[in-house]
């Protein structure tokens, strides 16, 4: 390997990214340790306030009446309504036992809401005579003109919850394959055969895989968004588990159910005799269950079963398709086997022991055994050296006191520790009830003994015949003698008890291998993992806080263009992630929805006042690895972040991902974002002074540790893209070198019409959409409109909130001789609507804008522009040839002189043509100077890649170069 500079250079960039990530992340971890320590203090004050609440003499008489309010509301005093509560019952319970749990209710409450609405639900309560029903017939829709007004609130939430759950079939293919298993984590062994095996095998395929219990219905949901295929383990259909079963329907997945026990036939369940060996309450807790196991079975579209007896019942259930995947090895099993095989258990002498071990594991298991009870009761009588040892929990019947002194009961062990106790067995023992739902069971004790080379007398069940062969590789006994006999023939003989483990050991190898049975059984089911993705296109993710539907903002209104023109390239793959707003049911997990065909996934962010959640959010960063996993593309565009965090662009590192950054505002330099002071005016700083802005948010102690994560967010980028140079010699007062800053001008929609012309001697029109923020001049407008002693003009203000459903500009209260009305936000459809009403742009600005998007709209539709000056906003605007600049000193002063300027000459603005147009940027070359940037940065980010591949080869081959 040569040491050329280009090496040199290359080591020295990857140290100090690495230093940069490094100190990031102790940033990092100090402001989170202030975040905690602000909400811990926080929780403790509201708790003494509860607390002290709590504790007044109202707070305790006025309880019973809270829970009548509750009552009258239709909800139970926890909350849930009473109706839904009722419906979930009855689902559950569908016989006639909910019939009794009504008659009570209603004996119990004749007279309360709570009484008479149980008795509306009562299953066989009357319908409404026919008559009235079959004469009904649907009205004739009448029409009315209705005058248009803002959304509210809780329409735009219905219309955002319609996009938010949109069916998403047809993009499924655009994310990389990955299964996601939802499970019943909390019994271990369950989850060891049919969980972390099932993991083991899928990795070994190829599949990425994700595991999550069902009870944590957020992390399920979120795991749903990135999944292509999707197990339910031994779920029950609690409603939970029917979100989540409605969720993969909107995802367009075809879900599989798996279980290996006959737990979803109350029927065949029933057979079981240790049903019997439980209490009464335990036993309608296990068919409660049953229930519900069912349910989630017959939700699904595929089972996954461990047996065949098992996959026939499920068929018979009603479910279209069950393969089956046996219980098997795995690599943990056979590594403790392996470890017991090399450093040996303790033995015994067999001349005066031979040892039976017996895993019961649970109490459920008394029936089983006494199946076998008598005949091995009648062994040890026969042979004094034959022990028990009996491990988990099994009542022994009363016969065993006669053997009491040879029987051993231990606890349950881990697993290491169990197969280290059943190593030490002479033999081991899996009797079983002659039932369906035995027949149903795996033969896990027999391969579990097989590996240790244990041989095993076992009841003759479905699974036990698959792979056992009496007398070759184990021993199979149903009545008492055969049970006595088979343990007496292996504690006599030690030569058979070899042969039998030695046979049984090759055969489970054989067949149970985790090769075997993922090449056998798992392989033809899902195969490996298919790419339906081009393999040649460029992929990029794009992140900003917000998207369609919530478009707010210009650098929302770029972010979205950006998507749409570069989706649109023949060999170009765009997703997004963005923030989402609250969303019924699904609490703080992220939500994958499309626009345009283009995948985005939306997460939950901090609110506004959370800062240091905004700047660093675990939790979104968390969700950014999955769908950067789940995406893998080859360049992120990050545009705004705030309230997503800077962990997602230290994930982007740490995953070999670059990335490029468009620096549309300065919330990479300031914390309040636009350069703004607390009073609302620019802070007019070139080179940021952590000192000034320490004075100007003095509560914010993380500034110090927020500048070296941004320094490090900013370092680690690819490229740095700027709307304007103006903004671009912000970035580099503040050390970003210029060679690592590029300007990439903003484009924006161009006028598909002329634009109507101005009416001679009509008032002259103005319009202002900068909300009623100081920065944006809001207050200089209304002073400098209350100052005007003329009266021929209009003033159009936009309210850019009103299409959020919320009302934030009142111009009612302006005291002014002309007409000033308030109109919403326009849209793409409504643009040239709204410029045709005005001749004159006001953008006021009080800071450096970035880039200024309604200040080019209205120079490319031939509207005059008043606007603050320097700053982005004023780059194209010559004064006095395509508008007036003004300074930017707070004052409403040069505002109205620009503005009665205009008002003693309004003729000038008849037929008036913006003579400078043409120099306009346009979304068309935004477009092809970023997709050329974004090639740029791969090309170069995959010769890197070979480069150091080609050293770390030289470096192998030679290792003293």
């Amino acid at each position: 390997m040569s040491d050329s500079p280009d090496n040199s250079e290359k080591i020295r960039q990857v140290l100090t990214q690495a230093e940069a990530l490094s100190a990031s992340y102790r940033a990092s971890a100090q402001i989170q340790g202030m975040r905690v320590d602000g909400l811990a203090h926080e929780a403790a004050h509201l708790r003494h306030i509860l607390h002290v609440q709590q504790q007044t003499v109202s707070w305790r008489v006025t309880a019973p009446l809270r829970v009548v309010r509750h009552l009258m509301k239709g909800q139970l005093p926890t909350g849930q309504k009473i109706p839904v509560v009722y419906r979930r019952v009855r689902e559950v319970y569908q016989d006639e036992g909910v019939k009794g749990v009504t008659q009570r209710l209603q004996a119990r409450l004749p007279q309360t809401k709570l009484g008479r609405m149980v008795g509306r639900l009562t299953p066989d309560r009357k319908k409404p005579s026919s008559g009235a029903a079959a004469s009904a017939r649907p009205s004739t829709l009448q029409t009315h003109e209705v005058k248009l007004r803002p959304v509210t609130a809780e329409e735009r939430q219905k219309t955002l919850e319609v996009i938010y759950t949109q069916s998403l079939g047809e993009t499924r293919g655009q994310l990389a394959p990955r299964f996601l298993i939802i499970a019943e984590l909390s019994l271990r062994q369950c989850a060891k055969y049919r969980v972390w095996q099932k993991e083991e095998q899928l990795r070994s395929l190829g599949w990425a895989v994700d595991v999550v219990d069902w009870r944590e219905a957020e992390q399920a949901l979120s795991a749903l968004q990135t999944c292509t295929e999707v197990i339910f383990y031994r779920v029950p259909a609690f409603e939970s588990v029917e979100n989540l079963l409605q969720e993969t329907r909107r995802l367009g997945l075809s879900p599989w159910w798996e279980v290996d026990d006959l737990i979803f036939s109350a029927e065949l369940y029933q057979e079981n005799g240790n049903l019997q060996t439980l209490d009464k309450a335990e036993q309608n807790q296990l068919l409660f269950g049953v229930r519900l196991f069912r349910k989630c079975l017959l939700s699904c579209d595929r089972a996954i079963a461990s047996t065949r007896v098992l996959a026939q019942a499920m068929r018979d259930a009603g479910i279209p398709s069950a393969v089956v995947i046996e219980n098997a090895l795995d690599q943990q099993t056979i590594d403790i086997a392996r470890s017991l095989a090399e450093y040996g258990v303790p033995a015994h002498d067999t001349t005066q022991e031979i040892r039976i071990v017996y895993g019961s594991g649970t109490k459920t298991h008394d029936a089983d055994f006494r199946v076998a009870a008598k005949g091995i009761l009648a062994a040890m009588q026969t042979d004094p050296r034959l022990t028990l040892c009996i491990i988990g929990d099994l009542t022994l019947p009363e016969s065993f006191e006669a053997v009491k002194d040879r029987v051993q009961t231990l606890a349950g062990r881990d697993y290491a520790a169990y197969l280290g106790l059943l190593a030490q067995a002479d033999m081991t023992i899996a009797p079983l009830e002659p039932t369906v739902f035995n027949d149903a069971k795996s033969n896990i004790k027999f391969l579990e003994a097989a590996i240790l080379k244990v041989p095993a007398v076992c009841s003759p069940r479905d699974a036990f015949l698959q792979v056992m062969r009496d007398e070759e590789n184990g021993l199979l006994a149903e009545q008492d003698t055969q049970w006595r006999d088979a343990i007496l023939r292996l504690a006599e003989d030690a030569a058979l008890r070899a042969r039998l483990g030695q046979q049984a050991y090759e055969d489970v190898l054989g067949r149970y291998s985790p090769e075997q049975i993922t090449q056998q059984q798992v392989l033809p089911v899902f195969g490996r993992p298919v790419e339906n993705r081009s393999k040649t296109n460029l992929h990029v993710l794009c992140v900003n806080v917000y998207f369609s539907p919530r478009s707010f903002g210009g650098a929302t209104f770029v972010a979205e263009e950006m998507v749409r023109r570069l989706q649109r390239l023949p060999d170009v793959d765009v997703s997004v992630m963005t923030s989402r707003p609250e969303l019924h049911n699904r609490g703080k997990a992220s939500v994958r929805y499309s626009v345009g065909g283009c995948s985005v996934l939306g997460v939950r962010v901090p609110p506004d006042h959370d800062r240091v959640g905004g700047i660093d959010n675990e939790a979104a960063t968390s969700h950014f690895r999955k769908w950067l996993s789940a995406m893998q593309p080859d360049v992120v565009h990050f545009h705004a972040t705030q309230g997503m965090g800077l962990g997602l662009l230290r994930a982007c590192i740490e995953a070999g991902v670059p990335y490029i950054i468009t620096l549309h505002d300065a919330w990479w330099l300031c914390e309040r974002q636009f350069m703004v002071k607390a009073d609302g005016h620019y802070c007019f700083q070139e080179t940021i002074n952590l000192r000034i802005c320490q004075m100007c948010v003095p509560e914010a102690r993380h500034l110090a540790d927020r500048a070296v994560m941004m320094r490090a967010a900013l370092e680690g980028a690819a490229l740095l893209l700027s709307p304007s140079e103006t903004h671009r010699q912000l970035f580099i007062a503040n050390g970003v070198s210029p060679e690592r800053i590029i300007v990439n001008k903003n484009g924006f929609i161009w006028p598909l019409v002329p634009r109507t012309p101005r009416q001679s001697g009509s008032p002259l029109r103005f319009g202002y959409v900068g909300g009623t923020e100081n920065i944006k001049g809001y207050p200089l407008v209304r002073r400098a409109f209350q100052a005007l002693s003329e009266s021929n003009w209009e003033l159009r203000v936009v309210d850019n909130k009103l299409n959020l459903g919320i009302r934030s500009v009142y111009t009612e209260s302006w005291k002014v001789k002309g007409t000033v009305t308030t109109v919403p936000a326009y849209s793409p459809e409504t643009m040239e609507t709204f410029f045709d009403g005005i001749d004159v742009l006001l953008f006021p600005s009080q800071w450096k804008e970035s880039y200024g998007l309604t200040v080019r709209e209205a120079l490319a539709r031939d509207i005059w522009v008043i606007s603050t000056a320097p700053g982005g906003q004023s780059e194209d605007i010559v004064d006095g040839v395509n508008g007036t600049l003004i300074a930017m000193d707070g004052q409403a002063d040069g505002l109205q002189k620009a503005i009665e300027a205009l008002l003693r000459n309004p003729e000038k603005l008849t037929g008036y043509v913006n003579p400078l147009k043409h120099t306009l940027a346009t979304f068309e070359e935004q477009t092809a100077e970023l997709d050329g940037v974004l090639r740029d940065v791969v090309a170069k980010e995959t010769a890197n890649a070979r480069r150091l591949a080609t050293d770390l080869s030289a470096i192998s081959a030679d290792p003293t170069a």
